[in-house]
């Protein structure tokens, strides 16, 4: 069982969409050190769907080299078809991964079949297992519960990432009475204590590759039964969240990432800079969080 936690890596740039090598081996390394246990490559903080061809294949071989096998390592692969999902992960062969994400499809909204068949046919190609992501505010594709139990049946889909916990909730529990080896991992961050307590330990976020410390102190805690310092640690998170959603998600997980010493742009490359009242309201807070 899983007692850590899973940060969606960033993606550092610079200014012609290549990768930061320096800066990205930064960020693994100060990952491993706080105690994540997993890292997923090219999510959705890891802005994976702007990220270039060119570059797609050599972030995800820098971030399994910097990792060394010492952490779990996923990759995502979201795209809008099969095919193109297919020549995502035909760019990851050889790499030593647990496993690729992929979100339904996210132009057309998909009906729970058409997700099936999508899922299905990725499983069947992949030399990776696969992890459904239910994400259903960009897809228009909201997983049913009906769906992922049939789905999990497939011997190559391994896990489903959701911020949904009264979806994780049962899916856990179906997992529980059936014996099965389906991962449930939580990614909704504001409840990520509550879904602990119902013995979902496994969680997943882009805002713990922001707040390492925190994050780490939250899940010694959780482990300790601590539960007034866990609820302390994840307001701090959830408040750093919501600074950024005030500024812009993006933009302020740049600037954030900046301050913590690396370099890079870490956000889709026709998003703005923030302001400097903007990027001194992020500072602050995260000197109130003892960040920086």
């Amino acid at each position: 069982m899983s007692h850590s936690f899973y940060p969606a890596l960033g993606t550092p740039l610079d200014q012609e969409g290549n990768l930061l090598v320096n800066s990205f081996v930064q960020h693994i390394e100060d990952q491993m050190n706080h105690k994540a246990e997993g890292l997923l490559i090219m999510g959705s903080m890891g802005i994976q769907p702007n990220i270039k061809d060119e570059q797609y294949g050599k972030v995800a071989e820098i971030g399994v080299q910097a990792v060394k096998g010492q952490r779990s390592v996923y990759v995502g692969v979201m795209d809008n078809s099969i095919a193109r999902v297919q020549d995502r992960i035909e760019r990851l062969r050889g790499l030593r991964l647990d496993g690729v994400v992929a979100t339904a499809p996210f132009y057309f909204a998909s009906s729970q079949g058409e997700a099936q068949a999508f899922y299905r046919a990725i499983a069947d190609s992949s030399p990776f297992p696969l992890y459904l992501y239910d994400l259903p505010g960009v897809t228009q594709c909201k997983l049913q519960a009906a769906t992922v139990i049939q789905l999990m049946q497939h011997a190559n889909i391994a896990g489903i990432k959701t911020g949904d916990l009264a979806l994780a909730r049962v899916l856990y529990r179906h997992v529980q009475e059936s014996d099965s080896a389906f991962e449930v991992i939580y990614s909704g961050l504001d409840t990520f204590d509550a879904a602990y307590q119902y013995g979902i330990t496994k969680t997943l976020d882009g805002m713990f590759s922001c707040t390492a410390e925190t994050s780490e102190r939250m899940y010694a805690a959780l482990q300790a039964g601590e539960h007034e310092l866990v609820a302390q640690q994840l307001d701090l998170i959830i408040g750093l969240r919501n600074v950024f959603v005030e500024v812009g998600v993006f933009p302020g997980f740049t600037h954030a990432m900046n301050l913590l010493g690396f370099a890079g742009n870490f956000h889709p490359d026709y998003c703005p800079p923030l302001n400097g009242q903007q990027a001194e309201r992020v500072k602050q807070y995260m000197q109130h969080m003892k960040l920086i």
